[in-house]
C-alpha cells in the first residue's frame, strides 16, 4: 500500500487533466483461507469472496484503510472476467489508450514501476 499512497494518489492529482484513472478491486491476493502473508493484518479477516456481496465488503473494508482515493473505484464481478482478461493477479498498473491496451506494467506489486507510469504519462502531455 506505500506505493499507492506515496505514488499512485499524488500522480491521480498531477495527471487528471489528462488521464481518467480507475482502480478496479479483483480477488483478494491472500484471503484467510488461502494463501496468508504472516504480518498482513489488513487482509487477514478477508476470506475469499464467495458471492458479490463479500467482495463489496472486502473492497469497501479496503478503501476505508485508505487516504482520499482522487479517482474512481469500482470491483471486479465475483467471475473474475477483469482479472482474467488483463492478468491482474495480484494487482497490475495499465494505460489504455482510445480502448486498447497501450501500457502493461510488470505483475506487482514487486514487477511495476510507478515512475515507468509516470513517464508514460509525461509523454502523452509533452
Amino acid at each position: 500500500m506505500e506505493a499507492f499512497t506515496q505514488k499512485f494518489i499524488p500522480m491521480v492529482k498531477e495527471f487528471k487533466d489528462i488521464a481518467d484513472f480507475l482502480i478496479v478491486y479483483v480477488a483478494e491476493a491472500h484471503p484467510s483461507d488461502g494463501w496468508v502473508l504472516p504480518d498482513d493484518e489488513a487482509t487477514a479477516t478477508i476470506r475469499k469472496h464467495r458471492s458479490v456481496e463479500e467482495r463489496h465488503a472486502a473492497a469497501k473494508q479496503m478503501f476505508d484503510l485508505l487516504p482520499e482515493v482522487p479517482c474512481r473505484a469500482v470491483m471486479d464481478n465475483i467471475e473474475d472476467e477483469t482479472a482474467v482478461a488483463y492478468r491482474v493477479a495480484p494487482e497490475r498498473l495499465y494505460i489504455l489508450r482510445n480502448g486498447v491496451v497501450d501500457y502493461q506494467g510488470g505483475p506487482g506489486p514487486h514487477h511495476y514501476d510507478m515512475d515507468e507510469l509516470r513517464s508514460k504519462l509525461q509523454a502523452y502531455r509533452d
